[in-house]
């Protein structure tokens, strides 16, 4: 050593092979907030990187859904052109219409009921939070009585 310095012994435990931290308990508080402060926003610019990338992909199944229902629908229009057209050489276009107009507003009211049933099974909205509620309500009623 120079200048005739004598070396102090690191304290026993000192991190990072024997060389003792010469900061203090504040400077490391600090030191580890605001790592702690630069790994919590780097985890919201990845997260938020994700979410862009799922809404996107999300987006474009959905488009592409949007598309198969149109294309669907023009289908059936189609094919029910198709039926009016051969029924009608054989009974007549009038009567062609009328029958596959028929079968598709027995269809429409067969989805409308299994659809109205269906919907009757959900259960009414926060029906745990409102019942209880409820009975805080009827607990405050009988304290104060």
């Amino acid at each position: 050593m120079t200048g005739g310095a004598t070396a102090v012994p690191p304290p026993s435990g000192a991190p990072h092979g024997g060389t003792a931290d010469d900061r203090s308990i504040g400077e490391i508080v600090g030191s580890i907030t605001g790592e702690f402060s630069t790994l919590v926003r780097q985890e919201i610019t990845l997260a938020r990187a994700e979410a862009t990338r799922d809404a996107k992909v999300a987006g474009k199944g959905a488009g592409m859904l949007a598309g198969a229902g149109v294309a669907g629908h023009l289908f059936l229009i189609s094919l029910s052109a198709l039926v009016v057209i051969v029924l009608g050489r054989l009974i007549g276009y009038g009567w062609s219409a009328l029958i596959v107009t028929v079968v598709w507003a027995v269809v429409a009211a067969i989805l409308a009921s299994r659809g109205r049933a269906e919907l009757k099974k959900i259960p009414p909205p926060l029906e745990e939070t409102q019942k209880s509620l409820k009975e805080d309500a009827q607990w405050l009623k009988n304290r104060n009585s």
